[in-house]
């Protein structure tokens, strides 16, 4: 008998817990929850502008650089690190910049990436782009008169599809301009100075000069940056169709 009202006690207590658990979760103010979630969105997206953000020690060390036109100091963050985990909300992580138009977030028309302690150009569709390493030169004096710049800017990329498509192919083994090889892909390395020319189709074209001021513990650099030159967008012919 013992057992039987033991047993109708648990029974009674599961169906009143059951209750409360149902009754606390009709008694939920939806629209609370969802200034909570805003207010905790906000709240990280704070944090991503200073995970983004370049320290002032570095801002006045190169303030005199950075009083020049079309000259810039930027973070890139690591897409594998806060990408490819989702902890940012900004599109890309933080790993994208666009020369042309001054922001992180990834779409079209960026031009430059860090990933696994490489930097990256040319991404969507059929834009492409690549990167040369120059050793022993200052940013200060690499100008629009040095050779290999020059050669740079003096490259017209293809205008259809298919042959846009295949010099693209061509910048992950090595696209000969002028007397330098250029690549869609090159290694980070803090005592080198990099050109890069970025297409997007369309939309930007630039030629652009950086060197790594600083790589921090998380695997993040620190770019100070110049545009040599912008260049009118450039056109695509698509394919026909079949």
């Amino acid at each position: 008998m013992k057992t039987r009202i033991d047993c109708s006690i648990v029974v009674l207590l599961l169906v009143v817990c059951a209750a409360s658990i149902v009754s606390q979760a009709q008694a939920v103010d939806r629209t609370q929850l969802e200034k909570e979630i805003d207010e905790l969105w906000e709240q990280i997206r704070d944090r991503q502008n200073l995970l983004l953000e370049v320290s002032g020690e570095d801002k006045d060390k190169y303030s005199e650089f950075l009083r020049q036109p079309d000259t810039g100091l930027i973070r890139l963050l690591p897409r594998e690190r806060y990408d490819a985990k989702r902890k940012l909300p900004i599109n890309g992580g933080g790993a994208y910049y666009s020369f042309a138009l001054l922001k992180h977030e990834s779409g079209r028309g960026y031009d430059i990436s860090l990933e696994q302690n490489y930097f990256s150009v040319g991404f969507a569709g059929y834009d492409f782009g690549f990167i040369v390493t120059l050793e022993n030169l200052h940013l200060e004096e690499l100008t629009l008169e040095h050779p290999v710049a020059r050669s740079m800017a003096e490259y017209n990329p293809p205008i259809k599809e298919h042959e846009i498509r295949a010099e693209y192919r061509k910048t992950w083994e090595g696209l000969k301009v002028g007397e330098m090889t250029a690549k869609k892909r090159v290694q980070v390395n803090p005592s080198n100075t990099y050109l890069l020319r970025s297409f997007n189709f369309d939309e930007t074209d630039v030629l652009v000069a950086f060197r790594i001021v600083r790589q921090d513990q998380d695997g993040s650099v620190i770019l100070l940056w110049k545009m040599l030159k912008k260049f009118p967008a450039p056109k695509s012919i698509r394919d026909p169709l079949n």
